[in-house]
């Protein structure tokens, strides 16, 4: 499985879906995490303690990704909405972390309307949600209308993902009463992809 966690915005939980995702997939088997992100956000996350599968960077990783079941691409903040029909084209799916506070839908639709035209190999998944938060519903609804492809479950907004990346871990490591209601999001995302996708690479 060859996965990408791409959105033309900043500050809408790409690395930390990018982490979260690998974690799950790395329980199926042997993954890799490139980071092609500038500021090197993964590895850093890395560096502070220990993380269950391997990161790379771009020029590491693109040589060793063969020898790999899964691999998951955590792309600079800001790609180019041109960049992103690229990413989905190359890979078995696109994944477009989104949140509803940060993002106009409007916008957002109009970004999505390029990779609508040009591929089905991609997936909103929308983050960083307040208990009781009608924009993600409002979102999520204008979307759906839009014939815009959505991950079933929502990513809850919650301190514990800022610990797992201060510690350095996945989230379910951190002792913290949240933290398995945290990994239980992500892992319903990992299941759906899982499910949803035919070949492993």
């Amino acid at each position: 499985m060859f996965i990408t966690v791409a959105n033309d915005k900043g500050g809408v939980t790409k690395t930390t879906t990018a982490v979260h995702i690998a974690a799950y997939f790395q329980k199926l088997g042997a993954t890799l995490l490139i980071d092609k992100d500038p500021n090197g956000s993964a590895s850093v996350w890395g560096r502070r303690g220990k993380l269950p599968f391997k990161i790379m960077n771009w020029e590491e990783g693109t040589y060793h990704a063969r020898s790999f079941k899964h691999v998951i691409i955590d792309t600079k903040a800001g790609e180019e909405r041109t960049d992103l029909v690229k990413l989905a084209s190359g890979c078995d799916l696109l994944i477009v972390p989104t949140t509803p506070a940060t993002l106009d839908t409007a916008a957002l639709i109009e970004t999505l309307s390029t990779l609508k035209g040009a591929t089905n190999k991609y997936k909103v998944l929308i983050a960083k949600v307040p208990a009781r938060e009608s924009d993600a519903a409002q979102l999520r609804a204008a979307l759906e209308k839009n014939g815009i492809p959505l991950f079933k479950n929502d990513i809850p907004r919650l301190k514990v993902f800022e610990r797992a990346a201060a510690e350095g871990v996945p989230v379910y490591d951190v002792s913290d009463p949240y933290a398995q209601i945290a990994w239980d999001a992500y892992e319903s995302a990992g299941k759906e992809i899982k499910n949803g996708k035919a070949a492993a690479r």
